[in-house]
């Protein structure tokens, strides 16, 4: 008899828990058009990449990439030099490993190990990806005779390695603060604190001359394909692998 009582409690709470998520869920036609909407806009990125490689592959810089990198390099903005260089040493090997390691070890030690595992793949992923793609387009960096430049990389320019590490990598990081945080005001702090970076990294490696415009618009494009698989196989091993994990299981898939 109370076996009975608990089942049918479980029944009332799970169509409870049913109808509420079916009042909150967008009808069929408005999910099918948002799909629609997402999937037009990477295939947009993808084309814009592509016609952007083509274009920087034929030519060593354009004209509003040297337009652009004289202004950045002309501030005189209170400390905008030293935030720069900063922005960038963070990306820079082997320094780029600190926070790698460090993350990786607080996800793990409370108890996110799919995460912390998928963490490792989008630090050596992405990296791996930036490079095939700059020894496809081999494009040569900025040189002395044309901007300053504050240092002197040894690989190719397009795209820009430390944009690309900063969207896959920290961009993951991100995608897993405000996909698995409540709302408080550290969640907040945690997102500004990951953004802002995202946003800053580019510039700076243009101030430093490392990198064209176009070297930074091509690795922000190619950066937001590359965070969108990595969200996806993200998701799907979700419902696969550590699904007993300590904190933030996922249901075993059916």
């Amino acid at each position: 008899m109370a076996i009975r009582k608990t089942d049918q409690s479980v029944g009332k709470i799970k169509a409870l828990a049913e109808g509420v998520a079916k009042s909150e869920t967008a009808p069929p036609e408005i999910r099918r058009a948002r799909a629609v909407i997402v999937e037009s806009a990477l295939i947009v990125l993808a084309i814009a990449f592509g016609l952007l490689a083509i274009l920087v592959k034929m030519t060593p810089y354009l004209q509003i990439d040297f337009q652009i990198t004289r202004f950045l390099q002309a501030s005189n903005v209170s400390l905008f030099r030293p935030v720069m260089i900063a922005v960038s040493w963070v990306g820079t090997f082997p320094q780029m490993l600190i926070p790698i390691v460090i993350i990786t070890l607080l996800l793990y030690g409370s108890g996110l190990h799919w995460e912390a595992l998928m963490s490792v793949v989008a630090a050596v992923g992405v990296p791996a990806i930036n490079m095939m793609v700059k020894v496809a387009i081999h494009r040569p960096r900025p040189t002395t005779d044309l901007v300053n430049v504050f240092s002197h990389p040894s690989t190719y320019s397009f795209p820009s390695g430390h944009v690309m590490f900063f969207l896959g990598y920290f961009g993951f990081i991100w995608f897993l603060v405000f996909s698995l945080l409540k709302n408080s005001s550290k969640r907040t702090v945690l997102l500004v604190v990951l953004g802002l970076p995202l946003v800053l990294v580019g510039p700076s490696r243009v101030y430093l001359g490392a990198h064209w415009p176009s070297d930074i618009v091509g690795a922000y494009l190619l950066g937001v394909l590359v965070l969108v698989g990595i969200v996806r196989f993200y998701r799907w091993g979700k419902t696969r692998f550590f699904v007993h994990q300590p904190v933030a299981a996922a249901p075993a898939e059916a």
